[in-house]
């Protein structure tokens, strides 16, 4: 296959980064499963492929939340690249994508909460406020508080409810509300189970691994809601920013790591034992909660995409962190947006395919 060469400067690491949780929560992403096929070491070859997960890059992980690190490419949350982006980080927005990733409102198995009607007048849980993220300005780090909150909002907007309509109860305290399935989520637990709660929001594996050993069940499905707008939050859409520096210096490399991944999720598409395979291996989830998480097909839709619905989702989720105080600043959205890179990567892509088809004929002669 034939591929552009790499631009200069120099470029020695290359380094990448999305939400893999090690072993305490993530996502299917298309980026961790062309790492974890070995794709990208085998395209960048000749350049360190460096991943902020990594057990040695403790001291380049916090670079996940500010992306002050110029040779990143990130797929991750919204709520650490929207704010981040706010706070004049040197970004650029070039893909995003949309995995339905299990999001529930749990109650007690008593509970009378079966749709988002029932919510009226009921208390949810609303992990605290982490005053750090002032005074350090970083303000997606109380990432389970916006979730929820997020979470609840597009349950009652669906049948025309708003947040007036129920009582938000802060769970928690300073430090406790992070992005833990296991545990920022879960900060209102023993409130809920013993009655001075009605419901509280989680997503993702092993949030339901955590929801069974505590006995509680779910009240709403989120993922079954109607529209696609009641359902948007940290990881819907997630998207994939890089940072101007390596855009600039680097276009090729940047196309070039789109194009893995476009080829992951490709992949997924036949693979979805290997896709619940590699689940394990970033979330530390079991094979039952990926399965309660992660279904209807959501191994078919890895890719990421600059469409016109994505583009205007993504533009709904950070005007509700404007709107709730999430960001400092507002910033220029549409600006934020460079469509080349992944327009390029699909064209290299297609080229592989048709250069592919053609060795696959010459061989079969």
């Amino acid at each position: 296959m034939s591929v552009t060469p790499i631009s200069s400067p120099k470029l020695d690491t290359l380094w990448f980064t999305r939400c893999a949780g090690n072993g305490r929560g993530g996502v299917p992403t298309a980026t961790g499963i062309a790492s974890q096929l070995g794709w990208l070491a085998e395209e960048f070859s000749g350049i360190r492929v460096r991943a902020l997960q990594d057990d040695d890059a403790d001291e380049f992980r916090h670079n996940h939340y500010d992306h002050e690190l110029p040779n990143l490419i990130r797929e991750g949350g919204n709520l650490f690249a929207i704010p981040a982006k706010a706070q004049g980080a040197k970004t650029r927005l070039i893909g995003l994508t949309w995995i339905e990733e299990g999001q529930f409102i749990l109650v007690r198995p008593d509970s009378d909460i079966k749709t988002p009607l029932d919510l009226k007048g009921k208390r949810l849980s609303l992990p605290a406020f982490n005053p750090k993220d002032i005074t350090e300005n970083k303000r997606g780090r109380s990432i389970s508080r916006y979730m929820s909150l997020q979470g609840y909002k597009g349950a009652l907007n669906s049948v025309g409810l708003s947040l007036d309509d129920i009582r938000l109860v802060e769970t928690g305290g300073e430090g406790t509300g992070g992005n833990d399935e296991r545990s920022g989520f879960f900060v209102g637990a023993q409130a809920l189970l013993n009655g001075e709660l009605d419901g509280l929001y989680v997503k993702g594996g092993s949030a339901v691994d955590k929801a069974r050993e505590l006995g509680l069940v779910v009240g709403i499905d989120l993922d079954q809601l109607s529209e696609r707008r009641f359902r948007v939050n940290n990881g819907t859409p997630r998207p994939i920013t890089v940072h101007e520096d390596l855009l600039e210096n680097h276009f090729d490399v940047v196309v070039r790591f789109l194009a893995q991944t476009l080829r992951a999720a490709e992949w997924a598409k036949t693979n979805l034992d290997g896709v619940y395979d590699a689940l394990q291996k970033e979330t530390g989830a079991s094979r039952e909660g990926l399965e309660g998480a992660y279904r209807n097909g959501f191994h078919l839709s890895l890719a990421p995409d600059l469409s016109a619905e994505r583009v205007d989702l993504f533009r709904q989720q950070k005007d509700f962190l404007l709107t709730y105080g999430v960001l400092d600043r507002d910033f220029d959205y549409d600006a934020w947006i460079d469509y080349r890179p992944l327009e390029a990567a699909q064209k290299l892509v297609a080229e592989w395919e048709v250069e592919a088809a053609a060795e696959k004929k010459v061989a079969n002669r």
